[in-house]
């Protein structure tokens, strides 16, 4: 079963819950109209767990990622999510697609991190993954976080990397090797979201959060552009309610296939500053400025 520590999160197989998360995924993104071939990728991977003629963990076990990206359909991408479904209990992307995850709830996985630090971190940072997070700390933008000094900082960068160092059993990127997409290509990706979501061209999830009646209101884009995949929301942080900014402020979700590199960004309306009215990068202001000239 899969496990997060020894707390057991289901009684079904590995093999036939990984499959049916995959399964479930497929369905998402189709709805939500992803590219087919993305879809067909889940479905093929499901198909492949569901009908595997041994423990998709012991396998993981014996083989690591190198023993399920051998699987049939089960590329880097796939493998990768099947390694956080073992050994974390969850698959975030998956939660943030059906709108239920909870990035306060997981950060006070992180030793030192309560309920009240793990909303500043949310709602100051718009992240919601341990990755994001990671890299947050990387650039330095964790200490922007009321609260949090340079010592914390480190304490928590700390905490993050060796947690997620064994979910990756593999090191970790130094932050000079990260890959992103340009700035050009996020702020086209956002310009593309905002423009369809005015017209009422995408479809829509009903996120778990700040939104006590359920509704299905925040807009939701994938597409495929330069070799990256990409999904876009409007932000639902508490800060982005508190100021009205939820169908301004875009956080695009980023994932390179080929070096399978994922991250996050949250691109807005600069409010003050040279570039005030422009739509802009944050963690990435200086290349929005040499881009625009400023």
């Amino acid at each position: 079963m899969l496990e997060v520590g020894r707390v057991p999160v289901t009684t079904q197989s590995d093999n036939q819950t990984v499959a049916e998360r995959l399964r479930e995924m497929a369905e998402l993104i189709e709805a939500q109209g992803a590219n087919p071939f993305r879809v067909g990728a889940y479905r093929k991977a499901g198909d492949s767990i569901a009908g595997l003629g041994e423990d998709v963990r012991d396998l993981f076990e014996e083989q690591g990622s190198a023993g399920l990206e051998a699987i049939p359909g089960v590329g880097k991408g796939i493998a990768s999510a099947i390694v956080e479904m073992l050994t974390t209990g969850r698959w975030i992307q998956l939660q943030r697609l059906r709108g239920t995850v909870d990035p306060c709830a997981l950060f006070q996985t992180i030793p030192g991190v309560g309920e009240d630090l793990a909303e500043r971190i949310h709602d100051v940072l718009a992240v919601d993954t341990l990755e994001a997070l990671e890299a947050a700390a990387h650039e330095g933008r964790l200490e922007s976080v009321p609260g949090i000094g340079a010592r914390r900082a480190a304490a928590i960068s700390a905490s993050l990397t060796s947690m997620l160092d064994r979910v990756r059993r593999r090191p970790r990127l130094a932050p000079a090797g990260r890959h992103e997409p340009s700035v050009e290509l996020l702020l086209k990706i956002d310009r593309a979201y905002r423009d369809q979501a005015a017209k009422g061209k995408l479809p829509t999830i009903a996120p778990k959060r700040f939104n006590p009646k359920g509704k299905s209101w925040l807009p939701i884009l994938h597409a495929d552009r330069d070799g990256w995949h990409f999904t876009a929301l409007f932000s639902n942080t508490q800060r982005a309610h508190e100021l009205g900014m939820t169908h301004d402020w875009v956080v695009i979700y980023f994932y390179d296939g080929e070096h399978h590199v994922e991250g996050q960004r949250t691109v807005v309306t600069e409010t003050r500053g040279p570039m005030v009215g422009e739509r802009t990068v944050r963690g990435r202001e200086r290349e929005c400025r040499e881009a625009c000239g400023v």
